[in-house]
């Protein structure tokens, strides 16, 4: 293994970390920045929508412009601007301010999600065996990250334009002293800036539907972020400090499991993974919504983010492998509709729960779940190897 194949990997291994610490600073500073705008929960509700505007228009602007000039050179720019708008909200003194800045804080952070899979796609080829999901699973940590230093700045007295500046800069070096390890471009992206045609190819049915089931299973994902807790608290009466122990435990669940999938990938492969994560996810849907205790129902809200963790990384890096000269975009196509389905799941789950039981609407997720783990095949495709083999040959 060479020392630039590693360094390249290092250095995504950052940008996700990257990633992952200004999206969490955001998260931990909502309630100060409310209170700095004076805006309701309404209005704020109706501000994130922007959020997630933004970070899907930049994802499908990301990947034509990755597929054209390179992931080496789009995800360093991404970065910057990820960063810097990590100042906008921070400094934001009312509602058309905040509104603005979040529009482009998603937007910059969805060119960099895009471009920064690219990159990941391009390291697991010239790896020849998976290694996205740990990848993911930084992402996850740099959230964590996030949340103690928030913390702690937060205990300080620190206003979000103070700290959200500083960490903006932070992460500005970091982004500029990663850049030089990216990969050098492949061959047929090297190309790419005089042959734009790549980036205007019909997507395959295949990669839609990849998004299709990106959309299912991250809208399991949003709906355990925004009601697990709920659940807890509304359904078994916990109390809130116990409440919070369920998102806890599916977050840590799904970090360690995406520290886990990639050598389970490289034997299995990447259909094992899907099938059999999505049926595993589908049972702690069920263990959480029928369990009558508090313990009970963590254990399941565990195994449902054991079963999720590496179920996404298996669709972006099929996405990204379908087609190397287009895999920005096909990586665009399915990052975009996953993130829609990420706002769609409690969204979809809050009207449901007017109708029925909180516990009795997780049977949606349950579904989704098993029409992924059905679904599987889509993943199957070349293996790594198979891919690398005709440029293993001897000259």
């Amino acid at each position: 293994m060479n020392r630039a194949l590693r360094a390249g990997r290092l250095a995504t291994f950052v940008y996700f970390a990257l990633n992952g610490f200004v999206l969490g600073l955001w998260v931990v500073h909502i309630p100060a920045v409310e209170h700095r705008t004076g805006i309701g929960h309404a209005l704020l509700g109706w501000l994130l929508l922007l959020l997630g505007g933004g970070a899907f228009a930049g994802m499908q602007l990301a990947g034509p412009l990755t597929d054209r000039f390179g992931a080496r050179r789009v995800v360093p720019v991404s970065a910057l601007l990820c960063s810097a708008a990590l100042i906008l909200p921070g400094t934001a003194t009312g509602p058309w301010a905040l509104g603005g800045a979040l529009l482009v804080l998603g937007a910059a952070n969805g060119f960099l999600d895009v471009s920064m899979n690219t990159h990941a796609v391009q390291v697991e080829r010239a790896y020849a065996r998976p290694v996205m999901s740990a990848f993911h699973a930084v992402f996850s940590l740099g959230g964590v990250a996030a949340a103690l230093v928030g913390a702690r700045t937060l205990s300080w007295g620190w206003s979000p334009a103070v700290t959200l500046p500083v960490m903006s800069v932070l992460g500005m070096a970091v982004a500029l002293a990663a850049a030089p390890a990216l990969l050098r471009p492949e061959p047929a992206e090297a190309e790419a800036p005089d042959a734009p045609e790549a980036a205007r190819r019909r997507t395959p049915r295949r990669i839609w539907l990849l998004g299709v089931l990106a959309f299912a299973l991250m809208l399991c994902e949003g709906v355990a972020n925004d009601w697990s807790a709920l659940h807890l608290r509304d359904v078994l009466d916990a109390s809130p400090g116990v409440a919070a122990l369920s998102f806890g435990a599916f977050a840590t669940a799904m970090t360690v499991g995406r520290f886990l999938t990639d050598g389970v990938a490289g034997r299995m492969g990447a259909l094992f993974v899907l099938r059999y994560g999505a049926l595993l996810a589908a049972a702690g849907w069920a263990l959480a919504a029928a369990s009558p205790g508090i313990p009970l129902a963590i254990t399941g809200w565990a195994i449902a983010g054991l079963g999720l963790s590496g179920c996404i990384p298996q669709l972006f890096s099929a996405a990204g492998h379908a087609d190397p000269d287009a895999a920005g975009t096909n990586v665009s196509r399915v990052a975009g509709l996953g993130y829609l389905g990420m706002l769609a799941g409690p969204a979809v789950i809050g009207p449901l729960a007017e109708l029925v039981p909180l516990n009795v609407t997780f049977l949606l997720p349950l579904a989704l779940c098993l029409a992924a783990a059905v679904s599987a095949p889509i993943v199957r495709g070349p293996s790594a190897a198979e891919r690398r083999e005709p440029q293993a040959q001897p000259s």
